[in-house]
């Protein structure tokens, strides 16, 4: 290899560097060809550290609507307000409204995704179309809440989405 190309690989190699970090550099050689480079060259400023923010945590309260109906007019709708959940039947074509659930909720930890927690139902509440689990498993992950229901000998996952 020549002289040239081993300075063009260098100044190359010296340019993809500070262009991937981010940084300026002055050239690593003077113009009379000096392969020492400057005696005094600049030394790179230290930056404060990036402080992180603590990552929030998730805000349930809200309404949530189910989104894997099969039926348009006919799914299930979730109220979340504090450490209380009530979940409804919900039947747009024939105006009806029938509690399926009332039970607690837990504080998301910060930064749990998923966030899963384990809900007592309120046992004063009841209705024709009421779960009687004494408990029921409700897990948020991206943005979605998703728990089992079972009515009438059938079992699916509900999946909400905050309205």
């Amino acid at each position: 290899m020549n002289r040239s190309t081993t300075i063009s690989a260098a100044t190359i190699a010296v340019l993809s560097l500070a262009l991937f970090t981010g940084c300026s550099s002055s050239p690593a050689s003077t113009a009379t060809g000096d392969a020492g480079g400057q005696k005094d060259a600049p030394t790179q400023s230290q930056e404060a550290p990036v402080e992180e923010e603590a990552p929030a945590p998730i805000d349930l309260d809200g309404e949530w609507k189910q989104v894997n109906s099969k039926d348009a007019n006919s799914y299930q709708w979730a109220t979340i307000k504090g450490d209380t959940i009530v979940i409804d039947w919900v039947n747009d074509a024939e105006d009806m409204k029938a509690t399926y659930w009332v039970g607690t909720v837990e504080t998301p930890t910060p930064g749990a995704d998923p966030f899963t927690w384990e809900s007592t139902r309120d046992t004063s509440e009841s209705g024709l179309l009421a779960s009687t689990d004494d408990t029921k498993k409700f897990t948020v992950t991206g943005g979605i809440l998703t728990y089992e229901l079972s009515a009438m000998d059938v079992t699916m996952t509900v999946e909400m989405e905050k309205q």
